[in-house]
């Protein structure tokens, strides 16, 4: 299941997540989709960090959009520790370690 936003709620969330980086144009450009790390189901959370409210469960093979990235809590994952969290929906976070982009650091813009 390829968990990617589509349509006219995508392009709501698409317009929220870019209002807040100020630059509409340049979100919807960068965003790009992303593998979920095989065999994992990735838990969505309301903020960056596990203390914040699990939103969804990404089921197994799943991948995501990333809008823009933020720090928040250092996480462990099969992609090495980080405390770069990405934003996939609007106030939907999930940890970077879990996300296979290529990248140690910022692929997308910041998070406003």
């Amino acid at each position: 299941m390829a968990v990617e936003d589509t349509g006219t709620a995508g392009e709501a969330v698409n317009a929220e997540t870019a209002a807040a980086v100020g630059d509409v144009e340049g979100v919807e450009a960068q965003a790009r989709s992303y593998p979920v790390a095989p065999g994992y189901r990735l838990n969505v959370r309301s903020g960056p960090g596990t203390n914040y409210r699990l939103v969804r469960v990404l089921a197994a093979g799943s991948s995501v959009r990333v809008y823009c990235q933020t720090r928040g809590e250092s996480v462990s994952g099969p992609y090495g520790t980080s405390n770069i969290w990405n934003n996939i929906a609007n106030g939907e976070f999930v940890s970077d370690t879990f996300v296979k982009t290529g990248s140690d650091g910022f692929i997308a813009p910041p998070c406003a």
